[in-house]
């Protein structure tokens, strides 16, 4: 969780505006940043912004005014809040020591009528309190409270003259004037001005505080404590997160300004700010302890013990009501920015970030139509008259046709016709989720008894045994590869490995244009081929993000080095055998499959001279070293940790033995037994945790283990038989290397408009039985360079996960960096480029190795 959301989601709400500012602070390092690398930008909002004052041409003068500010404020509240709160638990101390006196058991809820109240004198202080409690301030969904006018000027008027005599005196010679800083920060402004109730509205309990004084009950008292000793515990909390802040926002300005200004502003000002003291935690430390012997004394009877975990339980209670709320808005954001571009489901449902269901809101009602047909007019849903609807029935219907049409002679192959073409339709057009597709392999598989026994005279198995058959093929030494490879990329990622690895390589790139743009590249790819195609975009992205920051919104460099990455990124799925799932896929239908040294022979000069080629066609298109100034990527400072360095030697010793693993074939089998390694000493240890294995691309596997069933009931149907000897004598005295251009160009026109995964698992199969039935059996190469394929098509934006990530890459105005045309002008080409790359070079090296 990002920091300032955990400010939002720790803070007591009632206190929400008194808290640093610590997103504002952040916005104010990013302007001082763009101002530093940029000092001659006609920006009218950033010029004033150092150049007010004496000292204003420097960042770091800058920013000590604006946190002198939030200092000032957070030291205010805390002084006035202390001294309230303090006060009320001393008289209720005083309060617990006559009740102890007069030998109250804590048990008695009747007032002592010799100083008790009347009825009508009770009434009237809870109506009171309660009317102040209506009025006063309440959090709003933003954090900021609101408060009616009459209680903001008494109060303000009263905290006013309370900061006056008590710190506004010694804090005089840090306060300056700022409001060219940070004049539009609505939480910074707040700084001076206290428009809420200092007193708590917040813990349930401060409605009975009064009336509990004035009966001297155990009931009342026990109360009282609970609430006290909330509050105590939150205005602690309250010190130590503002601390937290002060160190976080100066280091995040130290590493992005390159200053070292957080010890000494942490050693001057925040450390010996009366909040950050020592003593002032000592101090509330007392007063909660004191708080625990009163409750011990007046409800448990003497057990301290017992005491500190009931008050405990009653301030976790307190927290989870009060800030519930906070915590369902802040799931609520990341989800709907999860979901937001993927909201079309069958129902024709569309996720709308900004039609929240909120408390209180009827049940909305299924958008209708209504028709008209010769039997009237009907009113039905929408979704059934939807597109997606459409599709699925179509689909159906191509399904029961391919069903009774007689097209084969015998029926199993007839039925697997029919389940092919209805779930390749399916995954193409993407009519339900990939992986619900897949799931549904297994069940047709069974139902429409298209599977056969493996020997002659292949008869048909029955539901029992087709079943068996089926799910083993879903479950296979490739999955658990799959597996192992998400496992490294976790690690790695967990551990911020390919981070420091990306950042370093980046760093010595210097500021020029073009180096910047390719070393981006090469690095993209290099990650791609550890941590997936998948995570290595969003990797770089983020690292990249300083530099886009500092470069205009329109500049070619910004859409140059995006691009640059997402193509990268599709070669990089290329480089290794876990770098995405059809190279996974390819491993399966491959025999006998190659090792890593083989893969990396043929695919690694294969990368890096595609990478050249698309480089060269970026700098031609976009030319992006016009009027173009680089702030250079910032290197990590911290040292390689002890875990980092475990956590590297385990990743390469994996990758290591499955460069080995035909070798080691006798000790370990197969790769995907070495797959278990990793997965056993990352989780076992707890480097990673039930929750970063819940968080693996579930989907993928189900669709991979989907595809591979399928392979296997197309195979065991002869279907994959009959077609390939279709094809062959199609291609019949052809070389094999026109019938590698011949797939090889099927397979980058088919993957660019469908997913390059669900490519490979239709294609790859029919590429292996025909390379099998040639004159010159060469499936192995044919599979390779069809999987390499499936990677090389990158010419529309939905071409492969890296072009999605980049296509939705947003500047900080919300307007898209790339459009649908730069992919067409500029992926179209990188594709054949790369088809040609693979076709010579590749072919060549696939050669040498015998494949």
């Amino acid at each position: 969780m990002k920091f300032s959301h955990s400010i939002q989601f720790n803070a007591v709400p009632d206190w929400s505006s008194h808290y640093i500012a610590y997103s504002n602070l952040k916005k104010l390092i990013y302007t001082l940043e763009k101002t530093v690398h940029h000092p001659g930008a006609p920006d009218v909002e950033t010029r004033p912004l150092l150049q007010n004052d004496r000292g204003g041409d420097e960042p770091e003068a800058a920013f000590v005014r604006a946190l002198n500010v939030e200092l000032d404020k957070i030291e205010s509240f805390y002084a006035i809040k202390e001294r309230e709160i303090l006060d009320e638990v001393e008289d209720l101390l005083r309060d617990v020591g006559s009740f102890v006196e007069s030998g109250g058991n804590g048990h008695d809820p009747a007032p002592r009528p010799t100083t008790g109240p009347s009825a009508d004198h009770v009434r009237q202080v809870a109506s009171g309190r309660s009317a102040r409690s209506a009025r006063s301030a309440r959090s709003t969904e933003d954090g900021i409270e609101d408060s009616d006018s009459g209680d903001d000027d008494d109060e303000t008027s009263a905290l006013t003259k309370k900061r006056r005599s008590s710190v506004a005196g010694e804090r005089m010679g840090r306060r300056r004037t700022v409001a060219n800083v940070m004049h539009a920060s609505t939480d910074m402004t707040a700084s001076t001005e206290f428009n809420r109730s200092v007193r708590r509205a917040s813990t349930g309990f401060d409605d009975y505080a009064e009336i509990g004084s004035m009966f001297s009950s155990g009931i009342m008292l026990k109360k009282r404590l609970i609430s006290f000793y909330v509050q105590l515990c939150e205005l602690k909390s309250y010190a130590q997160l503002n601390k937290t802040g002060f160190r976080k926002v100066l280091k995040k300005f130290d590493k992005i300004l390159g200053k070292e200004l957080r010890p000494t502003y942490m050693a001057k000002s925040v450390e010996p700010a009366a909040p950050f003291r020592p003593e002032t935690l000592d101090r509330l430390d007392v007063f909660i302890s004191k708080l625990e012997q009163a409750y011990a004394a007046v409800v448990t009877q003497g057990d301290e013990e017992l005491a500190k975990k009931d008050l405990r339980s009653h301030l976790r209670e307190h927290v989870v009501w009060e800030r519930n709320t906070v915590w369902r808005d802040l799931i609520g954001i990341e989800r709907r920015a999860e979901a937001a571009s993927l909201g079309r489901g069958l129902l024709g449902a569309q996720n709308d970030g900004m039609k929240t269901r909120l408390q209180g809101d009827e049940e909305p009602l299924p958008p209708t139509k209504e028709i008209a047909t010769p039997l009237g007019r009907f009113t039905c849903p929408t979704w059934v008259l939807g597109k997606p609807m459409l599709t699925l029935l179509i689909i159906l219907a191509v399904f029961l046709a391919l069903l009774i049409v007689p097209i084969l002679d015998r029926p199993e192959q007839q039925n697997c016709l029919a389940m092919l073409v209805f779930v390749s339709l399916l995954w193409a057009t993407e009519a339900i989720p990939l992986f619900v597709t897949s799931l549904l392999i297994p069940f047709l598989c069974v139902l429409l008894n298209v599977v056969r026994s493996d020997d002659p005279p292949y008869a048909r198995l029955d539901s029992k045994s087709a079943t068996a058959y089926v799910f083993s093929a879903m479950w296979t030494p490739v999955i658990m590869l799959l597996l192992g490879g998400f496992t490294v990329a976790a690690a790695l990622s967990k551990t911020k490995i390919d981070k420091r690895i990306a950042t370093f390589v980046l760093s010595k790139a210097g500021t020029r244009p073009r180096t910047v743009l390719v070393a981006n590249m090469f690095v993209a790819a290099f990650a791609s081929m550890l941590v997936s195609n998948v995570a290595a975009p969003v990797l770089c992205f983020s690292i990249i993000e300083p530099m886009l920051r500092n470069l205009p919104s329109d500049s070619n460099m910004s859409k140059a080095v995006i691009m640059g990455i997402a193509l990268a990124s599709n070669i990089g799925g290329m480089l290794s055998p876990i770098a995405s799932p059809q190279n996974v896929v390819a491993l399966g239908f491959m025999e006998p499959a190659p090792t890593w040294g083989g893969w990396f022979f043929v695919v690694i000069p294969v990368g890096v001279v595609s990478i050249i080629f698309i480089w060269i066609l970026l700098l031609v298109t976009f030319q992006p070293g016009k009027g173009t100034t680089i702030v250079p990527i910032r290197t990590v400072r911290e040292t390689f940790t002890i875990g980092q360095w475990f956590v590297s030697v385990i990743c390469v010793a994996t990758i290591g033995l499955w460069c080995a693993s035909h070798q080691l074939e006798s000790t370990f089998g197969d790769m995907g037994v070495i797959a278990i390694l990793p997965i056993v000493i990352f989780f076992g240890i707890g480097i990673l945790t039930k929750e970063d294995f819940n968080n693996f691309p579930w989907t993928i596997i189900i669709l991979a283990a989907g595809g591979l069933s399928l392979g296997k009931a197309v195979k065991s149907s002869g279907l994959l038989h009959t077609v390939a000897e279709d094809i062959s004598r199609q291609v019949h005295g052809m070389d094999l290397y026109v019938v590698l251009l011949i797939f090889s160009t099927l397979t980058l026109f088919i993957a660019t408009f469908i997913s390059h995964t669900v490519a490979a698992l239709i294609i790859l199969p029919l590429v292996s039985d025909i390379g099998k039935a040639m004159e010159e059996p060469h499936p192995n190469l044919l599979v390779m360079s069809a999987a390499l394929m499936c990677s090389a098509a990158m010419g529309l934006p939905t071409s492969g996960f890296p072009n999605m990530t980049a296509i939705m890459k947003e500047d900080a105005t919300g307007q898209r960096y790339l459009q649908v045309k730069h992919f067409i002008t500029r992926g179209v080409p990188s594709s054949i480029i790369t088809l040609a790359v693979v076709v010579t070079i590749g072919y060549g090296a696939m050669r040498i190795i015998g494949l």
